[in-house]
């Protein structure tokens, strides 16, 4: 009897595309999960788990794990849940295998030295391939205990209700929008935000200090993203406000946990990826503090060029101005 092929492959098995994986095989999608070490494949197959990443969480029947990309050839969708800065090697190396899938970034930041999202690496490496972004406020483990989760599915493509379909489970509500530009800029430069917000509390500055700082914050991304082609009401939506809340709030966020340990004035646990630091040195190098005044002094703290007394100097004594967003 042959097998129907996985009509959904998640490529990468970090805790996030681990969690993708679980949440859309509970709802009986057939899911192919790719990871890059072979023996970490074939051990999560065998463990029916991913105990590294994502421990607890158990795999579902229609949930098969994989070292071979040749697994996800003819697969018609496909989740890139690489981080952003690792995602052109993945997908140059892999290229032939993706040829011809619709590939859905979810992934967020902005690529350092190139300064392109997610979306524009894929079509740099795959001219015409069709894309789509799967963004939103989420922690991983709470989309694989199958708590309510909203998330932004971002597509011009002419399959997107399809997609939108095929994404959305009993507990993870996906909204459509066809403004790819909006929806991964605010996913990525909430990351920038979220790690100042961490330093502000992790210093002792306080919540109200917090509060400002996500406000000017939030109005640095709509600046910024409205100046590279986005919608405002994009930003004001689960890939913009919403994911900013979450991030900029919780401990679990690794942003949010990266600037505390500056604020601290700590070293940061060097071994978790936090696409918020390449983020703002890629944006910093194309602009400057009287634009993107937060994000640049988030650049220099994590790269140790001010020191966190100087930074604070810096951003309240500019100048008096009103408030117009």
């Amino acid at each position: 009897m042959q097998l129907e092929l996985p009509n959904i492959g998640v490529l990468g098995a970090g805790a996030f595309g681990t969690a993708l994986a679980i949440a859309l095989s509970q709802a009986d999608r057939a899911v192919r999960l790719w990871a890059r070490d072979a023996d970490q494949a074939r051990q999560m197959q065998a463990a029916r788990a991913n105990a590294r990443r994502l421990p607890g969480a158990r795999f579902p029947d229609g949930l098969s794990v994989t070292g071979d990309i040749q697994g996800l050839r003819r697969v018609p969708t496909v989740l890139l849940a690489v981080p952003t800065q690792q995602l052109r090697a993945v997908l140059e190396a892999q290229a032939d295998a993706l040829t011809g899938a619709v590939l859905i970034a979810c992934c967020k930041g902005v690529e350092l030295g190139t300064g392109m999202l997610p979306t524009q690496v894929i079509q740099d490496v795959l001219p015409g391939a069709q894309v789509g972004v799967l963004t939103g406020p989420s922690f991983a483990d709470d989309i694989a205990a199958g708590k309510p989760t909203a998330l932004t599915l971002a597509s011009a493509g002419p399959h997107r209700e399809r997609l939108q379909r095929d994404l959305a489970t009993h507990h993870l509500r996906v909204y459509l929008t066809d403004d790819l530009i909006g929806a991964q800029l605010g996913g990525a430069l909430k990351n920038v935000v979220a790690i100042a917000a961490g330093i502000t509390i992790g210093a002792g500055l306080g919540e109200s200090a917090r509060a400002a700082l996500m406000t000017r914050g939030f109005s640095e991304m709509n600046r910024l993203a409205q100046a590279r082609g986005a919608h405002a009401e994009t930003l004001l939506g689960l890939s913009g406000l919403g994911d900013l809340v979450l991030t900029c709030t919780s401990d679990r966020s690794r942003n949010y946990r990266h600037g505390l340990a500056i604020g601290a004035g700590q070293v940061p646990d060097a071994s978790v990826t936090v696409e918020g630091v390449k983020t703002a040195q890629a944006l910093a190098a194309d602009s400057g503090p009287d634009t993107l005044p937060v994000t640049c002094m988030v650049a220099a703290l994590c790269q140790g060029t001010v020191s966190l007394d100087r930074a604070m100097d810096l951003l309240l004594s500019r100048p008096l101005r009103a408030e117009r967003g």
